[in-house]
């Protein structure tokens, strides 16, 4: 097989990028390791930047976004008992938008199998060949054979396990860690929200998130030590715990319903440099990696590939490389001010273990700055909401 741009995986990175590139007449192949259903039922992140929902609705995936996408104009802060509304639109001009991963999963999926590029479910790349040269190539196994993908370029949209990070060299990789001392118990529940809009809370003993999936179907965290099995945790003592964190002086009522589903998701934050190396690019988890906090992941994803597109239209127009030169400094810019701003959030919203009543005093005279500050309020509004794009 031959092809301009070579992307490895289908997940809505990979596929988004797939849509960008067809709408500029550039040709691409997207090659996901899974099946198609795995694809379309896997559980991810669901706020949306505003300028992730522009760009999808961009490429034409924005129909079922629109109709069924939950518009939020702002998130409320809990704590010590009190509720603290942020304005998006007053403080940052901007608006967000509860739409699951699945679901974008699935549009993108619908239109590129109706309208290509081309997608090849159970394709499982396992090697990226002279990533330096002007001409690499991608093996992969597919309907029980070996075979190849020669491209112009490859782009790695395959995650943190994929294999495109390690086919640049380990003397030219540069990594950062950091691993939270603490996880989320997150719960699927069959209930109306009992918000309009997202709660953030820091209870006397820990962090809760409220959150929703549609109308009828309410999503929500719990903070828990690392290694909690979900298993120890009986739906009474979730509902009792939830109940304990978001505790407000004014009465308000957390609506209880039937537990469909439970997880725990280990905290970390991860930065690999640099995104690109010779010709194999990367993109999304491949690349980083932030807590779930600040609603970040799936978004940093998106703007990796939004400039992606960018560049490779700009070499298709002018002949210029010049912003695909740029890609790794421009990308890395925006995702190193993300994994700050996630891990400010996660580390004034949680508990932390062994801390004691200073680190607690301080977390509150932050959130309070926030709640009184309108100058802080729309630091925090500007980068939930999403900075702009660069380049």
């Amino acid at each position: 097989m031959r092809t301009r741009v070579g992307i490895i995986g289908g997940g809505p990175a990979g596929l988004l990028l797939a849509r960008m590139l067809h709408r500029e007449g550039i040709d691409c192949v997207v090659l996901e390791a899974r099946t198609r259903t795995y694809v379309e039922r896997r559980q991810r992140a669901g706020m949306l930047e505003q300028g992730t929902a522009d760009a999808l609705r961009a490429c034409g995936a924005g129909a079922r976004l629109d109709a069924e996408g939950l518009v939020h104009h702002g998130i409320e802060l809990r704590f010590e008992r009190g509720r603290h509304h942020l304005d998006f639109p007053a403080l940052a001009g901007r608006t967000v938008t509860i739409y699951a991963q699945t679901e974008i999963v699935k549009d993108l999926v619908a239109l590129q199998l109706a309208e290509g590029p081309p997608l090849l479910f159970e394709a499982e790349a396992y090697a990226i060949e002279k990533p330096e040269s002007d001409a690499p190539r991608i093996r992969f196994r597919h309907e029980g054979r070996e075979r190849t993908l020669d491209c112009d370029w490859v782009i790695g949209c395959d995650g943190f396990h994929g294999i495109a990070r390690a086919a640049i060299p380990a003397a030219l990789r540069r990594t950062y860690t950091y691993d939270f001392p603490y996880s989320w118990l997150g719960i699927l529940a069959d209930v109306p929200p009992s918000c309009e809009e997202l709660i953030y809370a820091r209870g006397a003993d820990g962090f809760a998130l409220h959150s929703m999936r549609s109308p009828s179907v309410s999503r929500l965290y719990l903070q828990v030590p690392n290694g909690t099995e979900p298993s120890a945790w009986p739906d009474d003592r979730i509902w009792r715990t939830l109940d304990e964190r978001f505790a407000t002086d004014d009465g308000w009522r957390l609506e209880r319903g039937p537990i469909t589903a439970k997880s725990v998701t280990p905290m970390r934050s991860y930065v690999s440099e640099p995104m690109r190396h010779g010709r194999l690019l990367l993109a999304g988890d491949a690349a980083h990696i932030v807590p779930p906090t600040g609603a970040k992941g799936l978004n940093l994803a998106v703007s990796d590939v939004r400039l992606l597109a960018r560049a490779f239209a700009e070499r298709e127009r002018t002949g210029s490389e010049q912003l695909l030169d740029s890609y790794s400094q421009l990308c890395l810019e925006r995702v190193w001010q993300a994994t700050r701003f996630s891990f400010d959030m996660t580390t004034m919203l949680h508990a932390q273990p062994g801390g004691g009543a200073f680190e607690q005093r301080l977390q509150h005279a932050r959130l309070r700055r926030i709640a009184d500050s309108p100058h802080a309020a729309a630091e925090l509004a500007a980068l939930y909401t999403g900075l702009p794009l660069g380049g």
